[in-house]
């Protein structure tokens, strides 16, 4: 890479085909890797005395956002393009999400629909301070510390909503987890399309798939660790993070991995 495109880069990674395998891989790992620490390590409520232990979604969310926010301050004072740093954030806020929508679907009560429509709320006010700042939510401009706060602040609210939307679509909706997985592989079959055969604004159509593949991450995981007679395969929560984790280092190490460029 010359110096001049160097500094035309941003500090995220361009958005390729590989962009998005990686970004389904991540958000399964942060539904399995949040699960795993929320329901298999402390309990989903700890002690086991009822509603008078503390929550374990609310200590697994203490735990993961205090590493997204970390990672995030990483990113920010980072002066280049990092691909595991990268990575590293967005399964840090993609398990933060997960364990931030079942605090506040589960633990607060307020359930699936409701924790869906506050955090879609929470999406679009963040999206509309990041325009009125920046005059800009185009990926393509991540690169100055404003921007990127508001892109982690966003991008944080996004993940978060797609793991209400999965539970609210495979419990509440009806599907279950492979009904689920299957609605949010249409949706962004929908939205690939188009991308190809449209002129549909490409910033509308990326935040709208980056949402909608946060649910599908979501609906997979919960359907490979959940009980049998939830509808899921039951596999082990850590084992399941474990694979996954393996198969994103492996995709970043295969798939070309650079920095998306900054409109000169």
């Amino acid at each position: 890479m010359t110096q001049e495109v160097r500094d035309l880069a941003t500090k995220v990674p361009a958005i390729t085909f590989g962009f998005w395998i990686i970004k389904i891989l991540a958000t399964t790992l942060g539904e399995t890797g949040g699960d795993a620490v929320t329901m298999t390590w402390l309990g989903e409520t700890t002690p086991q005395a009822g509603a008078a232990g503390v929550s374990g979604y609310l200590l697994g969310t203490g735990i993961f956002l205090t590493m997204l926010v970390v990672l995030i301050w990483a990113q920010i004072v980072a002066k280049r393009f990092h691909p595991f740093l990268y990575w590293a954030t967005i399964i840090a806020s993609t398990t933060a999400g997960t364990t931030m929508a079942d605090f506040a679907t589960r633990s607060i009560g307020i359930g699936y629909t409701g924790g869906s429509t506050l955090l879609l709320a929470c999406v679009l006010v963040s999206l509309a301070a990041w325009y009125r700042t920046m005059g800009s939510i185009s990926v393509d401009t991540v690169r100055e510390p404003n921007a990127e706060l508001f892109y982690w602040i966003t991008i944080t609210f996004s993940q978060t909503l797609g793991t209400a939307l999965g539970d609210w679509a495979a419990d509440t909706g009806g599907l279950g987890y492979s009904g689920g997985a299957l609605l949010f592989g249409v949706g962004l079959a929908v939205l690939a399309a188009l991308y190809f055969w449209t002129g549909t604004s490409r910033v509308a159509l990326f935040w709208t798939a980056f949402i909608l593949t946060r649910p599908l991450g979501a609906t997979v995981g919960d359907f490979l660790d959940k009980p049998l007679d939830h509808g899921g395969l039951a596999f082990s929560r850590p084992l399941a993070s474990v694979v996954l984790a393996v198969a994103i280092l492996a995709c970043i190490l295969i798939l070309p991995q650079r920095a998306g460029e900054h409109p000169a």
